[in-house]
């Protein structure tokens, strides 16, 4: 079995293999060379556009919302506002909403575009997931600075202690430090957690699929081989939908908490 086309399939690239052996070169634009998971981030952000802006012209014109999709979408957007900005953020976190709602659809379309034949998940690339993460502890150290000011953000990473005279010199810039290391790990974890997922889902995927074309010989052990490897690449597909909707959730949620934590810090 070679790893290497395993590998390919949560990999980036220049092309693009879609079944029946079609295939698609794709270009390079002003000295910059167009890859997968570019082109599918673009798709996630068009699709968006499509999508929620005539949502939103709709609901700023005050016309009720019709269709089974329209409230589809309707219920998501109130559920990340009401039961995730809200509550971990507090007061002032319907100006984040906008941004919450982005992210989340965001890493949703692109988990889902990893269920399509031909494409992939960009974030079954830690690069993706990365920037993500970059992206999401930008926004903390902004939204703490903005309500506190810079300097008192900072200052407000050492928790309060009652401590004996001339204690707190040794202890507070040793607990400063190891704050502010906590949150550049609670970032790196919060990549590695959304990269780790989908990448595994869809190695799983990859394996099992090798199995059906590794058999070459003998339509009896073919099918023995076939029919096991379909039906567990069926149930990892429905779990890999579940797990799209549940990591990009998670990746909110605690983009919701962390957010709350610095604007509240006591």
């Amino acid at each position: 079995m070679d790893t290497t086309q395993i590998a390919g399939h949560v990999n980036d690239g220049t092309e693009l293999h879609f079944p029946f052996h079609v295939h698609f070169e794709l270009p390079e634009i002003c000295g910059l060379q167009i890859t997968k998971f570019m082109l599918i981030e673009a798709l996630v952000a068009l699709i968006m556009i499509l999508i929620f802006v005539p949502l939103a012209m709709k609901i700023r014109k005050g016309e009720p919302v019709r269709g089974w999709f329209s409230n589809l979408m309707e219920v998501f957007l109130l559920f990340i506002r009401d039961q995730v900005a809200r509550p971990c953020i507090g007061h002032g976190a319907d100006k984040f909403v906008p941004f919450l709602w982005t992210v989340f659809f965001f890493i949703l379309g692109m988990n889902l575009f990893g269920m399509i034949p031909g494409f992939g998940s960009p974030t079954a690339s830690y690069s993706v997931t990365g920037v993500l993460a970059i992206i999401a502890f930008l926004t903390l150290v902004l939204a703490g600075s903005a309500k506190l000011g810079p300097v008192k953000f900072w200052l407000s990473q050492v928790p309060h202690m009652d401590v004996p005279f001339g204690l707190g010199y040794i202890l507070k810039p040793l607990l400063f430090v190891i704050e502010v290391f906590g949150l550049f790990v609670k970032h790196f974890v919060l990549c590695i957690r959304l990269f780790a997922n989908m990448f595994a889902g869809h190695l799983v995927l990859a394996v099992f699929t090798s199995f059906i074309t590794a058999v070459t010989s003998g339509w009896l052990l073919w099918t023995a081989v076939t029919v096991p490897s379909l039906a567990l690449c069926i149930a990892i597909s429905l779990l890999e939908i579940f797990v799209a909707f549940l990591q990009a959730y998670i990746f909110v949620f605690l983009m919701s908490l962390f957010i709350g934590m610095a604007r509240h810090p006591h």
